[in-house]
Parts: structure tokens; sequence; C-alpha cells
């Protein structure tokens, strides 16, 4: 199963970047503003943890990982469960480190493709929302969104919980149709992280016997 976590987390967050469906006003304003913040940054860096659960089939897992994202120039690293997902924009590059093999893929420009560099905006299109009020955790204000596929999808539904004031989304709860719960909480968001650009690509001469397996 964890050679499918970083495809899982990219299937279910990782979605579309145009415009909002109609849906709910409050809901709508609260996403906008979201989305207007992350669109300000440079690179970001957020720390996370990736939760499944499903009582039927007696799973339940939990990995950590990081994203650098620099979604102006649709670059993304992920690392999670010894798997590194990489983009320079042009080519992704898929590293798994137990196999010591790299994939390497072209990017799909389409607007429905899957992205990490969008993470914090992929609700973008195909969804309708509806606020669901705040919450106080910790001292800290929250604003809940649940958003539906306006198109047939794997999951039934996304939560959002959302920072009031920083207009951060802080954790992420999916539920998909086979009664299994993905949730994803934001341990750590670190806005404008300086960081150099090769971390956007992978150099097989860094990996010593790594298998390159060309898909392009």
């Amino acid at each position: 199963m964890k050679k499918n976590i970083v495809y899982l987390l990219i299937t279910f967050l990782f979605a579309s970047n145009l415009a909002f469906a109609q849906s709910d006003a409050t809901a709508k304003a609260i996403l906008a503003g979201v989305s207007k913040k992350y669109r300000s940054y440079d690179v970001i860096k957020a720390d996370f943890t990736y939760t499944i659960k499903n009582p039927q089939a007696n799973i339940s897992d939990s990995q950590s990982g990081v994203l650098y994202s620099k979604s102006k120039s649709n670059k993304y690293k992920v690392a999670i469960a010894n798997q590194e997902l990489i983009s320079d924009g042009k080519v992704q590059w898929t590293y798994l480190k137990e196999d010591n093999e790299v994939q390497v893929s072209e990017i799909d420009d389409s607007s429905t493709a899957l992205n990490p560099a969008k993470i914090f905006t992929m609700y973008e299109k195909g969804f309708k929302y509806v606020y669901l009020g705040e919450t106080t955790i910790g001292g800290k204000k929250y604003q809940n969104i649940e958003l539906a596929p306006l198109q047939t999808r794997s999951f039934s539904k996304i939560k959002l919980r959302i920072d009031k004031v920083n207009k951060q989304i802080s954790n992420i709860v999916v539920n998909d149709k086979n009664g299994s719960v993905y949730t994803y909480l934001i341990k750590s968001f670190i806005p404008n992280v300086k960081v150099s650009d090769t971390i956007f690509s992978f150099d097989p001469k860094a990996h010593p016997g790594v298998e390159v397996v060309d898909l392009r």
C-alpha cells in the first residue's frame, strides 16, 4: 500500500485550478481569500500528516510528509513514505526509494490534470461547497467548509478547516465511496521559503545505481 500513498494524496487533493462553481456565497468568499493569499507567495513549504482509516477493511495507517510548491512555475516536490514526486514544470520524476527506481514522465498541462503545485487551490473547479460555521481549537478560530464534486468521482465529499486569521487550510478530510477516510493535517506552513531551484529536479548522478524508467 505504501507505493500508492503519493498517488492517493494527489488524486484526492491536487485537482484543478480554474473558476469557482456556483455555490454558497460565504464559502466562496472564504475560499477566494485563501486562493488570493496563496497565489501571492513564491515557494511554500508545508509539513503534513497523512492518515487513512477504513474500519470495514481493518485499515489504519499514518505517514508524515513534506511539500514544496512553486505554483507560479508549476514546480513541486512531495516526499512521503519513501517516495518523492518532483517536477520542474515540464518533467515529472517519481522516485521510489526502496526500489531505487525513478519513473520519468511529461507533465500533463490539461485543465483537469492532477497537480501538487495546486494543493491549496484544488477546490476552485469541479465542486459545490457550503459553509459549516466556525470552531475554536486551541484558542484559534477555524472556518469549516464542505465540498461535494459536481461530477462522479471516487470520493463523496471533502471537508476543509481553514485558519480564519491566516487564511490557510489547516486540515483536509476526504471521504471516499468505499468507506475510507483520508485526513491531511497541515502541521506547518512556511510561505516564501528560500530554497535552491534544484529541489524541483531529480539528478540520477546523486543516486548511485538508480534505475531510470523513461515513460515519455
